[in-house]
């Protein structure tokens, strides 16, 4: 055991010594936080923005000057859409859907015709086409005025157009509503930490096989398995770094919030934070032996990372589960890592209650998966596959 330890506290030392190590950590932990926060708190402010600002783009508007004065009145300031309307909207150079009204919009709509108003968007532009439902609304508002008002001139009751009350309730929390814009963080969290332990990971194996350091340390006269459960502790000590700075620095990073609206739905203190750790740690631990047992075998590190990409694509797409499973969580996704924790994860983030199976079942497959595969890279060493 006292062999382990040395090789843990060299393998360790040597592992932060190296830069691709360094900077792994520093970038995927350090400044991912800031970065997401920051990024997501300006797309957000930029939609405010825009609502705030009440433009809508019309080609043709005077050929409405009822419509004009409705849109007016609805404190709406009318701008006249760009010439080339549809190839800006086509190129996302326009992040506005247009308004187009007809030439005989108004003298149809007088002789009680129904004039055709055409909303122009692209599908493809996902600024244009998000708004296009507001600006569908705020023209269908418009509509009902003017059904409205006919039905008064022949004295008709216009509350016979809605002869009953229909309101929305919606009963997601605040945390839920945010957790909407706030749903990739556990995605680009589980990545920190794979990323964090990658480089560490094929060094301490494919890398030291390929410097020929690997075999001196195998003549040691320790067992295999401590020399083993040294060199997996120091990378999953890499992993385990990782996940506590991605996980505390999202809370100095809700300063950068621009938005004030998102800064008081994002709910992330420290109880969150907490709930993060003790779901990313065994995942730390349990990446690491996987991705070692998978360079063991490798003679190179470039090898190695070739082998590696199969498990960074099965950790990206195991939590886009959840986003193709209609039928919402199932009792087994609790027990595949990286899925659960996605899982789990979300679910804080939307402020549900998460007991304490839920927390100890993804930290028991965690450290299944770890134990298999920390024995399974002692039996390479034991029968001396490593050459």
């Amino acid at each position: 055991m006292n062999i382990g330890w040395q090789v843990f506290l060299k393998e360790l030392k040597d592992a932060l010594r190296d830069r691709r190590t360094l900077m792994a950590v520093l970038m995927s932990s350090v400044m991912m936080g800031p970065l997401m926060l920051f990024a997501l708190s300006t797309l957000v402010e930029g939609m405010e923005k825009r609502a705030e600002a009440r433009e809508v783009f019309v080609a043709g508007i005077d050929n409405a000057p009822g419509l004009r004065n409705y849109l007016e009145r609805q404190t709406w300031k009318v701008l006249p859409a760009p010439a080339d309307y549809e190839r800006a909207l086509e190129r996302s150079q326009l992040g506005d859907p247009v308004l187009v009204v007809a030439k005989n919009f108004e003298a149809d709509l007088v002789a009680g015709e129904r004039p055709l108003l055409e909303i122009v968007t692209s599908s493809a532009n996902q600024r244009a086409d998000g708004a296009a439902g507001r600006l569908e609304d705020l023209v269908q508002g418009y509509a009902r005025e003017q059904a409205g008002l006919r039905l008064m001139v022949r004295g008709v009751a216009p509350m016979l157009l809605q002869p009953m009350q229909v309101e929305r309730r919606d009963l997601a929390n605040p945390a839920a509503r945010a957790a909407r814009l706030t749903g990739m963080l556990p995605f680009f969290v589980l990545m920190a930490v794979l990323y964090g332990a990658l480089n560490a990971a094929l060094d301490t194996t494919a890398g030291e096989r390929e410097r020929g350091s690997l075999e001196p340390l195998l003549m040691n006269p320790a067992t295999r398995l401590s020399l083993v459960v040294g060199k997996w502790g120091a990378v999953a000590a890499v992993g385990m770094l990782v996940a506590i700075l991605s996980s505390l620095s999202f809370l100095p990073s809700q300063m950068l919030f621009k938005s004030e609206q998102l800064a008081a739905l994002f709910r992330y203190d420290w109880p969150e934070a907490l709930a993060f750790l003790g779901l990313l740690l065994p995942l730390a631990g349990a990446l690491a032996a996987v991705l070692m047992a998978i360079a063991i075998r490798c003679k190179t590190f470039k090898e190695a990372q070739a082998s590696s990409t199969v498990v960074v694509l099965v950790v990206s797409l195991l939590p886009m589960l959840t986003l193709f499973n209609q039928d919402g969580e199932k009792p087994w996704h609790l027990w595949v890592p990286a899925l659960a924790q996605s899982t789990l994860m979300s679910r804080v983030l939307k402020g549900e209650f998460i007991s304490t199976t839920d927390m100890l079942v993804p930290a028991a497959a965690c450290a299944v998966l770890a134990t298999v595969c920390v024995v399974y890279i002692a039996r390479q060493f034991q029968t001396t596959a490593v050459r």
